[in-house]
Order: C-alpha cells, then structure tokens, then sequence
C-alpha cells in the first residue's frame, strides 16, 4: 500500500498541510524544528495510532487545539483505493475506513504496515527486552493473522492469574494456569516460527551493508525452554505468591542476536549496531513484500544521523529495488548524496510547519 494523498491537521507545529507523495521515495529537508520528523510522525500516528516521540498524544496536538486529524488516500496492492483517517484528542480516539467507523486500532495497523528508522533505532539491541518484543510481535502481527486473538486471551489470562496471586485467591489459579500453558504455548511457536522465517531474510540483507561474519538470531522463549512451561509456572509458584506476578512466560521473551557466537551488543561497534537493526528492520518489510505484497511504509527520520555516505547510498539503493514508498528527512539535501541513480522521487521542503514539493 502506498498513500497518495495525506493531508495532516494540528500535529505539533503542522498547522493543516496536504501533500501528494511519490509512491516510491519522498525526501523531506529542512532546518531542525520545521516540521520535518513531525510530518513523518504523523505518518506513523495513522498506521499505528499512538507517536514514536511521545508517549502521550497531548504533547503531540498543536498548543492551540483540542484533537489533531490525520487522513490519506492510499492505493491497495490490488489496485483499489482506500480511504483513511484519525482523529486522538489524548483521550478518545474515532478511526474511519473507507468511511465506516472502525473501534479497532489494529484495523489501521493492518491496513497500513508501517517500519520505522531513527536515531533511537539502535534501542532495539541495546535497551530491554520489551522493545525486543514489540519488534518481534509486529512482525508475527502481520504475518499471523491469528496471532493477535491468540495474545489477547493469554494477556488476560495472565492478568487473572496475576490478580489471584496478589490476593491469595488460589482456587481458580489451575484453571487460569491451563489458559495461560495453552495460549502462552500458542504465541512462543508463532514467535518461533516467524524468527525462523526472518534470520535467512536478513542475513541476506546484512550482507548489503556489512561483512561481519557468522551471525545467528535466537529466542528466549521467557522460561526454561528444558522444561514444559506447565511445571515451570507450577516450580514458581512459591516466588510468584510472594511477590504477586508472574515470573515466567511469553510476557517475559527476548531475542539475542549474536555475531560469531557472541551478543552483537557487546561485541560490535556503535556504527556496526546501527546497521544491524537497520538490517532487521528492513528484514521484516522485505518478509512481509515477499510473503503479503503489502509493504506499506517505510519512515526514516535523521537519514544522515543514522548511516555514514557509504551507507546512505547503499540504502537507497536498496529501497529503490524493494520499490516501496518510503519518506527519508535530512537537515540539507546535500545530506541525501547523489540522488541521479534513482528513476522516481520526490522532494519535499519544511520551513515552519509548511509543506512544499520542490
């Protein structure tokens, strides 16, 4: 899916701009503060809902607003159009497809796919494992179409299990913990299933930017993999009484990537690091184009921050093959390198939350 139409009202210094994107690559330049990483967060707001800069939407919506509005006409890999909209005002949401109110947030996640690349990238191999998960779940969000159902109910049975282990209440506790085995086994194997999928995936694309040797991609599955989970939760069952949670479980999975058996994170450079989650991300838009056709987005904010010359141009050349829509912001233009090997693009100038082709 590309958009062919965006238009964005009240998020941050965007006062109301509509622009008319290149279904392939779209590069925005200006000064810090002009808007640019605001344009492309609106972007991002409308195929995920929520802001990568903020964990709030307040802070998102222009001072002198109650509610920002993002809406785009895109085109569907089928060739239809499709109509999209959101309106957050930091406490209500309405969402609008193809005219018709939709309650589901993931109706948008699934229409527009959507990666990200910015200078917190590299976050994904660096902080927590909850970033890890998140990676790993879009990526099984869209390729399981079951996966999301199936993570709900282990969510809410880990929930009441967590709420009987506070109170004391242990009656029920088996009944929740067959919930749990069941549905937390469920999730692990899509987890596991889709790693698979994605490791030859990107270690073809690490070969692009990087010689870096033998690399791997293993998951933790959030207990003791030796064991079925059912008499792991029984063996915790002590500890999760005491401190009133559960220690084990898919809710506490982690990937490691390793370079020549070794945590990449401690062992490669920052530059090196950038590379391989830049790998991993395009990873999963490239899995989803051979496996859906439906590639959707990708944003690139700070495209100079993130990658030295050598490898801007070895990225842009490979999106310029994946021919995907994708919106890249730079400070100067000259930061985008030699542009004349691209057959289609679009370029964009930000200047006070204005929005301008060039």
């Amino acid at each position: 899916m590309s958009l062919l139409k965006l238009d964005i009202y009240h998020v941050r210094n965007i006062h109301q701009e509509s622009i008319r994107p290149s279904p392939t690559i779209n590069f925005v330049v200006g000064e810090n503060a002009s808007g640019k990483s605001s344009l492309i967060e609106a972007i991002f707001i409308l195929g995920r809902t929520r802001s990568f800069r903020s964990t709030s939407i307040k802070p998102v919506i222009s001072f002198d607003q109650s509610h920002l509005i993002v809406s785009a006409q895109a085109l569907q890999p089928d060739g239809s159009h499709c109509h999209l909209g959101i309106q957050l005002d930091g406490k209500d949401f309405e969402i609008r497809i193809n005219q018709q109110s939709r309650q589901k947030k993931s109706d948008l996640a699934y229409a527009l796919p959507m990666q990200l690349i910015h200078p917190k990238s590299y976050e994904l191999l660096d902080a927590g494992p909850q970033i890890r998960r998140e990676f790993i779940d879009w990526g099984v969000f869209n390729d399981q179409a079951n996966f999301l159902p199936v993570w709900r109910r282990f969510k809410k049975a880990l929930l009441q299990r967590n709420s009987l282990l506070k109170t004391r209440q242990l009656e029920q506790i088996n009944v929740w913990d067959k919930e749990l085995v069941y549905y937390g086994t469920i999730v692990d194997n899509y987890r596991q299933q889709y790693l698979q999928k994605l490791k030859p995936v990107f270690i073809e694309i690490i070969k692009r930017f990087l010689d870096i040797g033998c690399i791997d991609i293993l998951l933790t599955s959030g207990w003791d993999g030796s064991k079925p989970f059912q008499q792991v939760l029984t063996e915790d069952m002590d500890k999760d009484l005491r401190y009133g949670f559960t220690h084990s479980g898919p809710h506490r999975a982690d990937f490691q990537l390793l370079v020549n058996n070794r945590l990449a994170k401690d062992f490669v450079s920052r530059g090196q690091l950038k590379l391989l989650v830049l790998s991993l991300k395009l990873a999963q838009v490239q899995l989803l184009a051979n496996e859906r056709g439906n590639i959707g987005c990708i944003l690139v904010d700070d495209f100079a921050a993130e990658l030295d010359v050598t490898n801007r141009a070895k990225l842009l050349a490979y999106l310029a093959e994946l021919q995907c829509q994708v919106f890249i912001t730079a400070t100067e233009q000259a930061d985008l390198g030699d542009l004349s090997r691209l057959k289609e693009y679009k370029m964009f100038h930000v200047e006070h939350g204005h929005i301008k082709p060039m």
